[in-house]
């Protein structure tokens, strides 16, 4: 059912384009061939070896006492053996970045579905604020650049955003379109040319200041979740990063400049880093359109190809 949903599939396609062949390329959910293979013996040995308390992070949030929690806890894991066994990495930290990627997959599809997207930044990275903020400018939301320019004005796509995720050696960073092929390459510049208009330093007026509200807004709703401080106390253990106050993150929001911005939109994404992945009827017209934002990429696969 996943691998039949293309607007899903695509963003698989797109990590592995950015990552090629480290962990980082591969889908979470595995590969069809790769499930089917596994043996009840290979998962008990994998859950025997990771699954233990020192692998292990425990979040709790919402009408819970700690000093009745870490009794359970203790319990629990005296079952599972010692408690102080030393965490095993998963994966091998991302030392080098391969050159930018092109993947395309082909399938009888009304629209054509995009993503392009560079390496990003890690999730202890002081950039981390100017990026949350040039994502929501770009392709947040329905007040966005893309959305606007795109969808709005020019009604050339019915889905495009942006997209940031942050690793704890690296990060991911691009944008998505679903479109018709007669709309793609516009598509793709009109978005282009307009991370070249912040990169520039041309913000429009107040466009900085209403997406920090609005970021500020969302991290102050999301903490109304039970569920989502339970996630962030987990994340920031098991990635090792500092658990911020409510008041701290907001002030870092606020610090961030427009020359920070800038310089981000220039140097994440710089149309050299761009890979790209694809979903559609066909590859040559997905390669001329993302070849006009990146002719590298294409160049490279075509010479993969022969």
């Amino acid at each position: 059912m996943y691998e039949d949903t293309p607007q899903e599939l695509v963003h698989d396609l797109f990590s592995e384009a950015v990552f090629d062949r480290h962990a980082l390329g591969r889908p979470v959910i595995g590969t069809a061939d790769v499930i089917s293979s596994v043996t009840r013996r290979s998962i008990a040995s994998f859950h025997r070896a990771m699954y233990v308390p020192g692998n292990v992070v425990v979040a709790a949030a919402g009408n819970v006492g700690h000093d009745r929690l870490l009794p359970l806890l203790e319990q629990a894991a005296a079952k599972r053996g010692d408690g102080t066994a030393p965490k095993r990495r998963v994966r091998s930290p991302l030392v080098k970045t391969p050159p930018p990627g092109v993947r395309f997959q082909r399938k009888d599809t009304e629209q054509y579905h995009v993503c392009l997207a560079a390496p990003g930044i890690a999730r202890s990275d002081r950039r981390r604020f100017a990026a949350s903020l040039l994502d929501g400018i770009l392709g947040g939301s329905a007040s966005s650049r893309f959305f606007q320019e795109i969808r709005e004005k020019r009604g050339m796509a019915y889905s495009v955003y942006t997209f940031a995720s942050q690793y704890t050696d690296s990060g991911q960073i691009g944008f998505y379109i679903g479109t018709r092929e007669e709309n793609l390459a516009a598509c793709l510049e009109i978005a282009a040319a307009e991370i070249a208009d912040i990169a520039a330093g041309n913000l429009r007026a107040n466009e900085l200041e209403r997406a920090k509200e609005n970021l500020k807004g969302r991290i102050m709703l999301a903490l109304e979740s039970t569920a989502s401080r339970m996630s962030r106390l987990g994340k920031s253990l098991i990635t090792d990063t500092e658990l911020m106050s409510l008041d701290r993150l907001g002030a870092e929001i606020d610090a961030v400049e427009p020359e920070a911005l800038a310089e981000l939109a220039g140097v994440l994404l710089a149309p050299e880093r761009f890979s790209a992945a694809g979903i559609g009827p066909d590859e040559d017209r997905f390669l001329d359109a993302v070849g006009r934002i990146n002719p590298g990429i294409v160049r490279s696969a075509a010479v993969a190809a022969a």
